[in-house]
């Protein structure tokens, strides 16, 4: 199937920049129409990125996701996780770019009063590391809109993308990208009664064990006269009656006794579903607490599964679980504090200049709670989490990404991950990016040596 030429994508792009809702068009009727027709005029005219891939640039992405990696500055190589960055359309485009499709859907729902916007997923894939020096351009095509739909940010539509970068006539990535554009204001307001996230009561009895879960420590009350051990810890010794409590740690691993899968109604603080299992501890107590990044379908009795913990805030700590892996599978958990620095240079560094990630007035005014990282800043920070792990010689096939809630300034982003063992010299890494509300971002990495 021929392509249509630049005139016809410049055109389909022109023509859909102020839809008119008229003769008794609605909104929803005038974008939908305009998302044909943008569809329609197909991939978009190859758009060079402004300057040449360089080492300047290079630095800065690497000094505000903190890779210290020697791989790219030593062989004149971007990191993978760049490729969009080369293309980005900066603070002051030289001149419209009326034949983007993603710049002339979001023109239509800027006009239908849908002005807001945020990254919700992507999906890379790299061919090869562009080199320093080279010259890339990225073609685009509009694939989907769907809306309007109601969200937790409020009512708004959804656009998806594909491009292809290039140097030359070579293609070197590829990404699947969608957006949502939604109305400011329009977030549906909080249920009557909504609280913040459940928090235990914190005894005389059970204080030693929340300390101990600060601390990273899974503490058991232990019998200080016949040693018998116990969970949920208490006053008095159910064996022998005495009251000299005093605590073991516990090794962190253990089995699925029995667990179920919560789906209604909502849970302060949680995403739905929630598994919560009864653990049978390898030391012979009972312990309950959620199981986390575990499909619900994949959970089964009998499933090992090891202590991870899960801070709230400085004075609460919650032990969970998660299945246990082969020694070698389970990567380092990696803590960062994102600092109002940290959102605001990762935004730069990647050339996006949305306000909602440098203005907390005009994030606020959107909708938000703070400044928050974009999309490109989170897929580097995961770049840099597997290839931290994985060593300089490990080579990034692609990565995709998939972002809940957001992370603003001023709180702690923790990530773990999970290494799929090697198939064919490749392997998959499962990571997950936490904050105290949720979950972040769910990717997978594809990595070969």
């Amino acid at each position: 199937m021929d392509k249509p030429s630049t005139e016809a994508a410049e055109a389909a792009a022109r023509g859909t920049a102020t839809p008119a809702v008229g003769g008794g068009a609605t909104a929803g009727e005038a974008i939908t129409a305009a998302a044909r027709r943008i569809r329609a005029a197909g991939e978009s005219p190859a758009r060079p990125a402004r300057d040449p891939v360089n080492l300047p640039a290079i630095r800065d992405w690497l000094g505000a996701v903190g890779d210290s990696s020697p791989v790219y500055e030593r062989d004149g190589l971007a990191p993978p996780a760049m490729a969009q960055v080369w293309t980005m359309p900066g603070l002051r485009p030289a001149a419209p770019e009326v034949a983007d499709p993603l710049r002339a859907m979001s023109a239509v729902l800027d006009e239908a009063g849908f002005t807001s916007v945020v990254a919700t997923d992507s999906i890379q894939t790299y061919l090869r590391y562009l080199r320093v020096g080279e010259q890339v351009s990225v073609r685009s095509r509009l694939t989907e809109v769907t809306g309007p739909k109601r969200t937790a940010l409020g009512e708004g539509w959804f656009i998806t993308t594909e491009s292809t970068w290039c140097v030359g006539a070579e293609p070197v990535a590829t990404m699947r990208f969608r957006v949502l554009k939604f109305q400011p204001g329009t977030a549906p307001a909080p249920e009557a009664g909504a609280a913040a996230a459940l928090r235990p009561v914190i005894s005389a009895d059970t204080a030693y064990f929340w300390a101990g879960t600060v601390a990273g420590e899974l503490r058991i009350q232990r019998c200080g006269e016949c040693g018998a051990l116990r969970h949920p810890p208490g006053p008095a010794c159910p064996s022998c009656g005495a009251t000299r409590p005093g605590y073991v740690l516990a090794t962190g691993t253990g089995r699925v006794h029995s667990f179920v899968v919560h789906r209604h109604p909502p849970l302060p603080g949680r995403r739905l579903p929630v598994v919560v299992a009864l653990i049978d501890l390898d030391e012979g107590v009972r312990m309950t607490g959620e199981l986390r990044d575990v499909d619900p379908d994949d959970v089964h009795i009998g499933m090992p599964v090891r202590v991870e913990f899960v801070r709230v805030d400085d004075e609460l700590t919650l032990p969970a679980w998660r299945p246990a892996d082969r020694p070698g599978n389970v990567l380092p958990p990696w803590e960062l504090e994102v600092t109002p620095t940290v959102v605001i240079s990762t935004a730069l560094a990647t050339r996006d200049f949305q306000d909602v990630h440098h203005d907390r007035d005009a994030a606020v005014r959107r909708g938000g709670r703070d400044i928050f990282l974009n999309i490109l800043a989170t897929t580097g920070l995961v770049q840099r989490y597997v290839t931290d792990w994985a060593g300089p010689g490990a080579l990034v096939r692609g990565v995709a990404v998939r972002l809940g809630t957001p992370c603003y300034a001023n709180d702690t982003l923790t990530f773990t991950g999970r290494a799929a063992p090697d198939t064919g010299g490749e392997r998959v890494v499962t990571v997950s990016g936490r904050t105290a509300r949720g979950e972040h971002v769910a990717a997978t990495v594809r990595v070969t040596s």
